[in-house]
């Protein structure tokens, strides 16, 4: 299968849309796109033409470009089947488990509700990306504004389970916010403190701090951590309690924070 090479183009305050390029077969996808003008012009410099769309999820600032790329590009879009009517522009519907082929990058959709009841991310095995929306965070992780503290539990988990070389690419810089509320629940934890240094000489030379790999964030992000007694303890809890309270008052003292 095809490496991919990716771009990441920051927009907005501090969304990232990422440009996914399979050099083989001349494919490129824009995922989440927010707004048309960098996408395109990155396109440009790099003599790319934009062929997909993928969206993780329906909200303004993931899919807000996609009948203006439709316009101007042709190009076909794809987002979750069950969330199908919130996906402007949509051209195929995907759905857990399935493997769609981007030129010659097989590409597997998992579905990963809480933050929406549609929200799906984009696994590229061959090139170890996964593409996790607002999903997953670095040290951190989305708002449940459409499901349950279960749900995200488990789609953070079955996150988390994919081989720890995988590098994550979420759609926000949020991790020096994230940062400070993780430190307060672990102030202990030698691979949150090691971050957290790197975090902060990456935003002082305005650099990005994600991507990032899997087996930093399972080490350090306390959202993919409510199964230990360290982060039940934080809260307030007992070490074997069901790891989705722990995870949901997490969130809760997050939401808060």
């Amino acid at each position: 299968m095809a490496k991919i090479v990716v771009e990441q183009i920051p927009v907005l305050s501090d969304n990232y849309i990422y440009l996914v390029h399979e050099p083989v077969g001349g494919i490129t996808a824009a995922i989440d796109p927010a707004v048309p003008e960098p996408v395109l012009e990155r396109l440009a410099e790099r003599g790319w033409r934009l062929t997909h769309i993928l969206n993780t999820h329906h909200h303004g600032d993931h899919t807000g470009a996609n009948l203006d790329l439709v316009r101007r590009t042709g190009c076909a879009v794809l987002g979750a089947a069950r969330d199908s009517e919130r996906i402007p522009g949509i051209t195929q519907e995907v759905s857990e488990g399935e493997t769609f082929m981007l030129g010659h990058a097989a590409v597997t959709v998992l579905e990963v509700p809480g933050h929406t009841s549609g929200h799906i991310a984009y696994w590229f095995a061959d090139s170890h990306a996964l593409f996790c929306g607002d999903t997953l965070f670095s040290l951190g992780c989305g708002r449940l504004f459409e499901g349950t503290a279960e749900e995200m539990w488990a789609s953070l988990k079955k996150l988390r389970d994919l081989p720890p070389d995988t590098i994550a690419y979420p759609a926000h810089e949020y991790t020096a916010a994230n940062g400070r509320f993780a430190r307060l629940v672990e102030r202990d934890n030698p691979a949150l403190k090691a971050r957290l240094d790197q975090v902060e000489s990456l935003r002082a030379h305005n650099r990005p701090t994600v991507p990032v790999t899997l087996a930093d964030e399972r080490a350090a992000n306390p959202f993919l951590r409510a199964d230990t007694a360290a982060v039940a303890k934080a809260v307030g809890m007992e070490p074997g309690t069901d790891p989705a309270r722990v995870f949901a008052e997490l969130r809760r003292r997050k939401d808060v924070f």
